[in-house]
């Protein structure tokens, strides 16, 4: 917690003096570092949590307390690493949002999963599982064809390299904690804790960190500097005297009168 804190608050320092003055990324990751800072701040006070009896333990009572705050971080930290690979690559808005709501799908499986009292659990769990599989294909390869027309497919590939790598180990501790129940409620803090500062924390840093050396104008990320619509450099001294030298062009239009006729 104290680290996704210590990270929020150097995100929201580096935008107020960003390169070029873009902070479409320092917003982006901003979001899920302050969710973060809540989720593990709520489950560390020991709140959010739910009793759950295992299908696997039904005749002799065994239970396992789930907490639900995670899954509501996966929400917002899920779909704020999606749209910042779909930003640096090019991708169209469709399939940004097509990714977001693929991790929706994945995130709430196994959060209905999680709450299953019956071995129905691994059913959502596939169903899940498959929801990733079907976001890691259109991420790490489309992504990454559209990324190199704009000579930055080594970023890309590095980035969403690492991020599909720590969601591959996600299912894994799941399985493992939450839906087997094979480690216990400490073990799973400290395995979920490892994947999620892996993931958000430092690919914040290495998205800033990065961004020194793109070019945001032929990424079309500079938007947020001049607002929407910004299509280049804006002259306002140049726009106002075009307007006028075009005006007495206009004014002075005559059409020619017509040649007398000669007897």
């Amino acid at each position: 917690m104290l680290l996704t804190l210590h990270t929020q608050l150097v995100i929201v320092a580096l935008s107020i003096r960003p390169r070029h003055k873009e902070r479409i990324f320092h917003y982006i990751w901003a979001i899920p570092l302050l969710a973060g800072a809540i989720a593990y701040y709520a489950m560390a006070s020991d709140l959010g949590w739910v009793v759950v009896r295992q299908s696997h333990h039904l005749r002799r009572g065994f239970t396992r307390q789930i907490f639900w705050p995670k899954y509501v971080y996966w929400i917002v930290a899920f779909p704020a690493a999606i749209l910042a690979l779909g930003l640096l690559s090019g991708v169209t808005w469709a399939t940004i949002a097509y990714g977001i709501g693929l991790s929706w799908i994945w995130v709430i499986c196994y959060l209905i999963a999680a709450f299953t009292s019956t071995r129905y659990k691994w059913g959502f769990f596939a169903l899940g599982t498959l929801a990733w599989l079907i976001l890691f294909i259109g991420s790490f390869t489309h992504g990454r064809r559209i990324a190199a027309r704009n000579n930055i497919s080594g970023h890309y590939t590095l980035l969403s390299g690492w991020l599909h790598l720590l969601w591959l180990l996600y299912p894994i501790a799941w399985g493992l904690s939450d839906g087997g129940n094979v480690i216990g409620v400490t073990s799973s803090f400290i395995f979920f804790g490892i994947l999620d500062v892996l993931m958000i924390p430092i690919l914040a840093y290495a998205f800033i960190g990065l961004s020194k050396s793109w070019d945001y104008g032929r990424l079309g990320l500079n938007f947020t500097r001049h607002g929407r619509g910004y299509a280049g450099p804006y002259d306002e001294k140049r726009e106002a005297s075009g307007a006028i030298a075009s005006a007495p062009a206009t004014a002075t239009t005559q059409v020619p009168a017509s040649n007398p006729v000669q007897p």
